[in-house]
């Protein structure tokens, strides 16, 4: 008997690497990149840099490292850094910027990820020498928590002239933001435009299977390669991993509107449960974000019924649950997943 398949919708972290990928990381060359002599590190590095209109990239192995070296680079410890009371930097990073850097968060709330700037300015601290300084907005696009919200150029650029013009640097964790110029129809480079620190992922969206990329200034590009090694994060013959993100940076964009319109279809269809709670416009990307009717099951029950019956998700809070749909998932595996949501929930 066939085993059955099981449909992993828990995240686009999980996505596995294509055979293109598989190639070129068998054929990849490499060196030692401490030394800064691994082409293929040294090719991925000069196309994200390009393709984000910055001066130069760095390599990291993952994208909360990517977060915390560039908030090291912009800040100095005692500072304060403002941002989203749902961001990935505050809740999933284990406060690392605290940890390593002595740097604190205000935290704001951002309504579907966009932070209003009378929000930020309140937080801005006093300039006065007996409070700690605020350096940092810290953005996210797509904003993960928020429901996979992308944020458009034209907020984005105006969030940035205003925190710079109040004396602030601006980091975005954009682990995915080729997700965000997708639903937007942007360029990443306009998407980023002015912002000090980009971080992006390659083993999400883009399906690569390790790493995540900074880019910017020159000389804020050095100052982070410097903290890379001190975390430990200088690799030495890392252009099998490079590889595998070349393609990624240069395939996979292009079919990211799949697993838009995958997410959006399945919204829709869990519209119609009476058992399920959700609003399918507020589904930008590639997240689907809905609650079960508590008196009903919890979201933790739903999750382990769906898991026995081949179908893995993510609870996200006591009712809540997430769905994300990405390269490993077709329109057949979320047909076949909702099917087993409706015999659960419908």
């Amino acid at each position: 008997m066939t085993p059955r398949r099981t449909i992993d919708l828990r995240s686009d972290t999980v996505t596995r690497p294509t055979p293109r990928m598989r190639r070129a990381m068998a054929e990849a060359e490499v060196g030692d990149d401490v030394y800064g002599e691994d082409p293929t590190v040294n090719r991925l590095e000069r196309r994200s840099a390009e393709l984000f209109g910055r001066e130069a990239g760095l390599f990291v192995p993952s994208g909360s490292m990517g977060n915390l070296v560039s908030l090291l680079c912009l800040t100095r410890p005692g500072d304060e850094i403002i941002c989203d009371r749902l961001s990935h930097v505050y809740n999933y990073e284990l406060a690392s910027h605290s940890a390593f850097g002595g740097v604190m968060p205000r935290v704001i709330d951002a309504p579907g990820g966009a932070p209003a700037w009378a929000a930020v300015a309140e937080a801005i601290r006093p300039a006065v020498y007996y409070v700690s300084p605020t350096t940092v907005l810290c953005l996210e696009n797509t904003h993960n928590l928020a429901g996979g919200t992308a944020l458009p150029a034209e907020r984005t650029g105006e969030l940035v002239e205003r925190a710079h013009a109040a004396g602030l640097k601006v980091h975005l964790d954009g682990a995915r933001i080729f997700n965000a110029a997708v639903a937007t129809g942007e360029t990443v480079e306009a998407l980023t435009r002015g912002i000090d620190t980009v971080t992006f992922c390659f083993s999400k969206g883009l399906g690569a299977p390790v790493g995540s990329m900074i880019v910017g200034a020159r000389e804020m590009i050095e100052r982070a390669r410097v903290f890379r090694k001190r975390l430990g994060g200088g690799m030495r013959q890392v252009g099998v991993l490079a590889a595998a993100a070349l393609v990624a940076i240069e395939d996979s964009p292009g079919r990211l509107h799949e697993d838009h319109a995958n997410a959006r279809w399945l919204a829709e269809r869990l519209a119609e449960l009476k058992g399920v709670r959700i609003d399918p416009a507020r589904v930008a990307t590639n997240m689907v974000f809905f609650d079960v009717v508590p008196q009903r099951m919890t979201a933790e029950e739903v999750e382990a019924a769906l898991a026995e019956a081949g179908v893995l998700v993510s609870a996200a809070g006591p009712s809540t649950l997430r769905l994300v749909t990405h390269a490993d998932v077709t329109r057949e595996d979320v047909e076949t997943a909702m099917r087993a949501m409706a015999r659960l929930l419908g």
